[in-house]
């Protein structure tokens, strides 16, 4: 027994419960892709440049340079294999005004208009990284002053040698957004006074080259930041000062175009970013129905505009994290795990097709310490995620307190059985009544803004062989004891529901 987690048959008439039939008939509401949880490796991560700062710096830091990520490493790619399967996505700000040189030119400098350069042994690691960990790849292209003509129309010429590179690599591109987060162009390297206008003229420039360059490659977009969060006024402060694009002009310039409508959703800044005038995610509302939920209110607008200018096309949250520019410092603790886990849940149950992680290797919000590549709880989250929440999403079951959230999918396995997440944020332990047997992991934390978590009472780390240790799971009966802030998934494989047989 671990403590504070009960493993035992018992009786259950006094407990809140599951009808007999209950997990049996719990019905499908949605179906997510395979590679619904997936992750970023920003590009500036790739090439290696100016992001964000560790924490505990020079005061007012906010970048510091870092050297190329080793997609190579051995130990990071064992990591990366248990997230299979996945896409990955390499892109993000620096990406719009990063440049690709062509074959045999040597660029130790970007050339005018660009930022930094991408060489072109540095992608063939991303696609060979890619194909080696089963991770499709998700991008999006250079759009600075460098790749436009003497009209400041965009050209496609970096975006073909991207294409062509991949290919030689033996790649593909699965999907693409025309360039990252377009609602903000004033930290994109983009012409002064980029309007709504001059993105709908460029993106059809865009489409018509992608449609005949890559036509099996989805186009997603438009890729912005969703706004739904922003503070009252913030919008507009920002369009007159920055010249902020809002998404729904950004749809309405080109409807029906899109593979899949994807935006960014951060619930606030980081300590990093506290002056850009956008709230600052506070440790003390980490626990909070109103933080945890936030997700929601950008799901809902970006819903809304989908509805009206692309319907049918499926959601693709592209880019979140606990916080924008790089995570508070609580990020990296086991407090984030009940975020990142109740945002899967949520999306899930509105059908968003894929939500990607930022990042998988760098800064705080990272799944990964880049530096020491030891896992984070919420990599140990994502881990136990994969592997009892499958893409067929169910009603959940009742939960026994308001301070509870409960999800429930299939299992992977689609052998009839159910997987259950239970979410306990409350300061008192809580009882989850079922009529089944089946497979518990009980995730804790001494610390919930620093350390390590535990799984059923040990701390799971990744073995020399590339094997997962300490995450065995404990047998449960009719009954799980809950303790005060944990997290548990369950796997119960001789439920029989019909909506999980193939």
């Amino acid at each position: 027994m671990v403590a504070g987690f009960s493993l035992l048959a018992g009786s259950c008439a006094s407990l809140p419960q599951v009808p007999p039939s209950g997990l049996a008939g719990l019905s499908r509401i949605a179906e997510v892709d395979p590679r619904f949880q997936s992750y970023n490796v920003e590009m500036v991560e790739v090439t290696g440049g100016r992001f964000w700062a560790p924490y505990g710096g020079p005061k007012g830091e906010v970048y510091r340079m870092r050297e190329p990520i080793d997609l190579g490493d051995q130990r990071l790619r064992q990591l990366a294999a248990q997230l299979a399967p996945a896409y990955m996505r390499v892109s993000g700000t620096w990406a719009n005004t990063t440049y690709l040189p062509a074959t045999g030119e040597e660029a130790s400098e970007p050339p005018k208009g660009f930022r930094q350069v991408l060489t072109r042994e540095q992608w063939r690691g991303v696609v060979e990284f890619s194909q080696s960990l089963d991770a499709p790849i998700v991008t999006s292209f250079a759009v600075s002053e460098g790749t436009r003509d003497a009209n400041d129309v965009w050209t496609p010429q970096q975006a073909q040698r991207l294409l062509d590179l991949t290919r030689e690599a033996g790649g593909a591109i699965h999907a693409a957004e025309f360039f990252n987060e377009p609602n903000v162009p004033a930290i994109s390297g983009l012409p002064k006074g980029y309007s709504a206008a001059a993105y709908g003229r460029d993106f059809r420039v865009f489409h018509d080259w992608a449609r005949i360059a890559a036509p099996d490659m989805l186009i997603l977009g438009p890729g912005g930041l969703g706004d739904a969060t922003f503070p009252p006024g913030f919008a507009e402060q920002a369009a007159a000062a920055t010249g902020m694009i809002g998404t729904d002009a950004m749809l309405a310039a080109n409807p029906a175009k899109l593979d899949g409508v994807s935006w960014h959703f951060y619930g606030g800044v980081s300590q990093r970013c506290g002056t850009f005038g956008m709230p600052v995610a506070q440790r003390d509302g980490a626990l909070s129905w109103e933080w945890l939920d936030r997700t929601m209110l950008d799901e809902a607008r970006i819903a809304a505009l989908r509805d009206q200018y692309e319907p049918g096309r499926p959601l693709w949250l592209t880019e979140t994290a606990q916080a924008a520019c790089g995570g508070s410092p609580w990020a990296a603790g086991f407090a984030d795990s009940f975020r990142y886990l109740n945002q899967l849940g949520l999306l899930a149950q509105r059908g968003v097709k894929v939500v990607m992680h930022n990042t998988l290797a760098a800064s705080d919000y990272a799944l990964i310490d880049g530096d020491t590549l030891e896992p984070r709880p919420n990599y140990w989250a994502a881990v136990l995620w994969r592997r009892t929440m499958g893409p067929v999403v169910l009603a959940p079951p009742p939960a026994p307190d308001l301070s509870v959230r409960l999800y429930a999918h299939c299992l992977p396995e689609m052998d009839g059985g159910v997987g259950l997440l239970a979410l306990n944020l409350g300061t008192v332990p809580q009882v989850i009544a079922l009529p089944a047997k089946g497979d518990a992991w009980l995730m804790q934390a001494n610390d919930l803004d620093a350390g390590p978590a535990t799984v059923n009472g040990r701390e799971p780390v990744l073995a020399a062989d590339g094997r997962l240790t300490g995450l065995d799971p404990m047998p449960f009966a009719n009954r799980l004891d809950l303790p005060a802030t944990s997290i548990a998934f369950l796997a119960i494989s001789s439920v029989g529901n019909p909506a999980c047989h193939r």
